[in-house]
């Protein structure tokens, strides 16, 4: 490799560290039924579940309900990540021919 194609790679490196660094900084709210909220960070770490005061559980329903509208919120959030992710770094998966993440 010539100097001009490693100075490149190393510039892509710095950019691909840089945007990786940017997802996992970020976060991502999403919510379910009006009920659950939950913020996930750009890694897939859960870091809050937020329920409204006003959901009163007075059945086992509520409960299975709740549980379904807490993993509903989390994978929107967690699909939030995937697409920001996708756009941050898609160009450089093109670019060397395989997956990154």
């Amino acid at each position: 490799m010539n100097p001009q194609q490693m100075r490149k790679i190393r510039q892509m490196q710095q950019e691909i560290m840089k945007a990786q660094d940017e997802i996992a900084k970020s976060t991502f709210t999403k919510s379910a039924g009006g009920v659950v909220s939950v913020t996930v960070q750009g890694t897939g770490q859960l870091l809050k579940v937020e329920i409204d005061e006003s959901f009163t559980i007075e059945s086992k329903e509520d409960t299975e309900m709740l549980g379904e509208m807490i993993v509903a919120a989390y994978n929107a959030a967690h699909d939030e990540v995937e697409k920001f992710t996708e756009e941050k770094l898609g160009k450089y998966q093109a670019m060397l021919g395989g997956s990154m993440f």
